[in-house]
């Protein structure tokens, strides 16, 4: 029976490939990859762990851009077919939202984006700095040209801050992952709950590491995507090596109206650092999803993660497919 997403939309021109006749993994990657490269823009050393979302028919995305000076920003761009990028090479300037953020909650740094629709608005989040500690910035736009910068929603330090796309009884819904302030050598997924956007509480824990190939931490990846059995959330995990982190991602389904209950979750990763340009690169072996594209009409699904920390990579799968293969290989 196929799984029917809830909420969805048409895309129909998404980006896509078709799963190559000797391909045996439930998620394949495009054979155009890297479809971002770190020099698209004259002044980045890097483009990676970015936001796509469909837009007026097209696409618009909000861009991780590190400079050769290495500062992190964030920058919006506009694509036809959401494989060409034209990426604004001009940070995004963020708007104060409430005159209460003009003295307290100033823009430090961007990295890592999650762009979500809910309602009327794309939401942003990303990593920002406060008293240049890293916690979860929050901000919105209605046309990817100006954005509006809200109040950071938890206290440092925290990454991986990523919306539900619509509200659960009654709230706003938000994974994250507290840490500390350095290269974190630990990760539970959480969830938060906040009535406006604003203030942010009922927390509750969601999961921690479980298999060999998440054993250091895990943290959220794109926005999960809803369907008839459950959320369906892509989330990513580290290994600790001889050779240093190795990052990989995989998928788990949690309970519609209570999210923070996980019904299935993958034994396994479903894509680890193996080709290229995701193991060389300013931080090696990195496949860190942050984006999905899903046709609701047809179930294909267009993953975005970062490689290496270097450039945008592009994988695909099925709801049907994702959703099988996560129930049948579950380890709870």
């Amino acid at each position: 029976m196929s799984v029917k997403v809830i909420n969805g939309q048409a895309i129909p021109n998404m980006p896509w490939q078709d799963k190559p006749a000797d391909c045996n993994e439930v998620i394949w990657r495009d054979n155009r990859n890297p479809i971002i490269p770190r020099n698209l823009l004259p002044t980045s050393n890097s483009i990676f762990n970015s936001a796509v979302v469909p837009f007026e028919g097209k696409f618009a995305g909000v861009f991780r851009v590190d400079d050769k000076e290495r500062n992190m920003a964030l920058h919006a761009g506009f694509s036809e077919d959401g494989i060409h990028w034209n990426i604004n090479p001009t940070r995004i300037m963020f708007e104060q939202a409430e005159k209460s953020t003009e003295e307290v909650n100033q823009w430090g740094y961007g990295y890592d984006p999650r762009v979500c629709f809910i309602e009327d608005r794309y939401w942003v989040t990303w990593c920002n700095a406060y008293g240049w500690k890293p916690t979860i910035g929050v901000g919105y736009t209605y046309d990817f040209k100006t954005f509006y910068q809200c109040e950071n929603a938890f206290l440092p330090f925290n990454r991986n801050g990523v919306l539900f796309p619509r509200k659960i009884d009654g709230k706003y819904v938000m994974f994250s992952r507290p840490s500390d302030s350095g290269h974190t050598p630990f990760g539970d997924m959480y969830i938060s709950q906040s009535p406006d956007m604003k203030y942010w509480g009922e927390h509750r824990h969601v999961m921690g590491p479980l298999k060999g190939w998440e054993s250091k931490k895990i943290g959220a990846g794109p926005i999960p995507i809803e369907t008839d059995e459950g959320w369906l959330c892509f989330y990513h995990g580290v290994l600790e090596s001889c050779n240093g982190f190795v990052y990989s991602f995989s998928a788990c389904i949690l309970d519609k109206e209570q999210p923070w209950k996980v019904k299935y979750r993958c034994g396994e990763y479903l894509i680890n650092p193996r080709e290229i340009y995701e193991c060389v690169g300013d931080v090696q072996n990195v496949t860190f999803p942050c984006a999905t594209l899903c046709d609701a009409e047809t179930g294909r699904i267009a993953i975005y993660y970062g490689c290496a920390d270097t450039c945008v990579g592009l994988a695909y799968t099925t709801v049907d497919a994702v959703v099988d293969y996560v129930k049948s290989h579950s380890s709870i």
